[in-house]
């Protein structure tokens, strides 16, 4: 009986390494590295392999139902979106009228948010990853998260991080709602320390991770705390304390954290404070000049008119037709298929004539016709050099995060707006590389 007590007691205590706050030492002479190690620390979140699996199940279950909803709520969402962006054309951008299409915009905004929360639990929400340094991404968001609050954030961050491959928005979403969380855990103000490090994880280290290079941030602040009875659930979805909150933040950002191949720890002390840790698969790549100017070029859309042919897919003729106006208010001729089959006869038809299309557009999910993976492999044979843009509003495919891997240039989420189309189609049809 004695044995099995202290097997059980040695079980216990290993168990609660696992998801704790790491303290971190030197690795070596080089103070670019790290290497991770666990410490004791009271009241920290215990999460075995096992819980750790059960917990990312359960959030999987929620993302099959969030995912259909939000697929169908990003088609309506287009809807709206098209026709604001055509009204605020058509009327001055003084007077009532443009102020209450700034409050519709606006709440299209936050609808907008609200599906992609949704898609962050579902296989639709896979990551759309390049290369970032997360560093500039976190004073940002404390810029945000600060603004009017009587709260002050310090930083340390090494001179030169590890990059990082990863979907911005996602990873935006993430670090938002734990600087959030930190705000709202000091209700009468302070300071939020957030520690940026590179370090090195071996195979001995009590992390449910690969061994080798990461980005560690810590956000620590020393405000009210998490007691024990609540450690276990603060991942859980529509688990909170607080009356105004949706209790999606957290774990939201634990689903996003886990789609990076990245692990979320937690340590706190009621009365004392809290301390999120992520760790981040560092990447082998650096970010290019190359990027950079794509992204400029982008930004400098405002004044941009096309003038191409663009064949445009949808199943919903209420999306075919709203996008289509968009396109021609941009001064684009455009024709509009409700499927693959009429999608590749037009197209082949158009080649033929001596008028090809310039873009295509595509809706990815067709339930009753040729999808958009199966109309992209044949316009391919029919023409090499085709430019596709895959749209939808959620797919459990991996096209929308690997678009190129299946023969698309660009990819153009649901709902958008004229400026996030201009924007793609700019990107397609100026990019040489595509």
């Amino acid at each position: 009986m004695r044995d099995k007590d202290n097997k059980k007691e040695q079980r216990t205590h290993e168990a609660r390494h696992v998801g704790q706050q790491s303290e971190l030492n030197m690795r070596g002479s080089n103070p670019a590295y790290h290497k991770a190690r666990v410490s004791e620390s009271e009241d920290s979140a215990i999460m075995t392999k096992e819980t750790e699996g059960m917990k990312f199940q359960n959030l999987e279950s929620l993302g099959i139902l969030a995912g259909g909803i939000a697929h169908d709520f990003n088609n309506i969402l287009t809807i709206i979106s098209g026709n604001i962006s055509l009204i605020k054309m058509l009327v001055s951008s003084e007077g009532e009228i443009a102020g209450r299409l700034a409050e519709i915009e606006k709440a299209f905004l936050r609808a907008k948010k609200l599906t992609q929360k949704l898609l962050t639990f579902s296989s639709g929400g896979a990551p759309v990853k390049r290369v970032i340094c997360l560093s500039e991404l976190m004073r940002d968001s404390a810029r945000s998260s600060l603004r009017g609050k009587n709260t002050n954030c310090s930083f340390h961050i090494p001179d030169e991080p590890f990059f990082v491959e990863a979907d911005t928005e996602q990873m935006r979403q993430a670090i938002n709602n734990l600087m959030v969380n930190a705000v709202q855990a000091l209700p009468e103000g302070g300071n939020i320390k957030v520690v940026i490090e590179n370090v090195i994880l071996g195979t001995r280290d009590p992390f449910p991770l690969p061994k080798g290079k990461y980005v560690k941030i810590a956000i620590e602040d020393h405000g009210i705390g998490i007691s024990q009875e609540h450690m276990q659930q603060i991942f859980d979805p529509y688990f909170t304390t607080k009356d105004m909150n949706s209790g999606l933040g957290l774990s939201a950002t634990y689903s996003i954290i886990k789609r990076h191949g990245g692990h979320i720890a937690v340590s706190s002390k009621k009365g004392v404070g809290t301390t999120f840790s992520l760790y981040l698969p560092a990447s082998e790549q650096t970010s290019s000049v190359k990027l950079d100017i794509r992204e400029a070029r982008e930004r400098g859309v405002g004044a941009f008119v096309l003038e191409k042919r663009i064949l445009v897919m949808d199943d919903k003729e209420t999306i075919r037709n709203i996008v289509k106006e968009m396109l021609t208010y941009i001064s684009c001729e455009v024709e509009v298929a409700s499927d693959g089959e009429e999608a590749i006869a037009l197209y082949t038809r158009e080649k033929e004539s001596g008028k090809p299309f310039d873009v295509v557009i595509m809706d990815l999910t067709i339930p009753e016709g040729m999808d958009g993976r199966e109309t992209i492999k044949i316009l391919k044979e029919i023409d090499p050099d085709v430019k596709a843009i895959v749209s939808s509003g959620y797919s459990n495919d991996p096209i929308m995060a690997d678009f190129k891997k299946y023969g698309f240039s660009a990819v153009l989420p649901k709902p958008y707006r004229i400026e996030d189309l201009k924007k793609t189609l700019q990107k397609v049809t100026t990019d040489t590389d595509k």
